[in-house]
């Protein structure tokens, strides 16, 4: 299944007064790391609700801490497809400090039409679909300039 990559820097905004990395924070990345998976395989979501209407909601998440991360940490986000349904995407994200695995989790988005006001999922493209089964990363990685700042 078709997978990507994302890095980003800890800020000092996303720890706690312990100075630990405030929970939710994992789901702000895994959103992040999601609207990256679909630029990385050439179907970014602003082009993707332009073009045709589409939109991916969030219908589903969840996510299992291990390791604490702390302010300055640079984390890596491993998004990979690990289901497809006729109508949702599954994608599983695994955010790592170096080697260490810190959690990891889900999203389940829909594949959902917007037209004139209403919202209705419909079925996934079988060239959408074929694209995520395809192994590896996409053609569009980015390389993330955050690290260097």
């Amino acid at each position: 299944m078709k997978r990507n990559e994302f890095q980003l820097r800890v800020n000092f905004g996303d720890t706690d007064t312990a100075g630990i990395v405030y929970y939710p924070n994992y789901f702000k990345w895994f959103d992040i790391a999601g609207h990256q998976f679909f630029r990385s395989i050439g179907l970014p979501p602003l082009k993707l609700m332009k073009e045709q209407q589409i939109i991916l909601p969030l219908l589903q998440a969840d996510c299992t801490f291990e390791h604490p991360l702390y302010y300055d940490d640079v984390v890596t986000i491993k998004t990979e497809v690990e289901e497809i349904n006729r109508k949702t995407v599954k994608l599983k994200h695994e955010v790592f400090r170096g080697e260490m695995r810190t959690g990891y989790g889900f999203e389940v988005r829909g594949w959902v039409k917007e037209d004139s006001g209403r919202i209705f999922a419909v079925p996934i493209p079988d060239d959408v679909r074929k694209l995520l089964e395809e192994e590896g990363m996409g053609p569009y990685v980015q390389v993330n300039p955050w690290l260097h700042a």
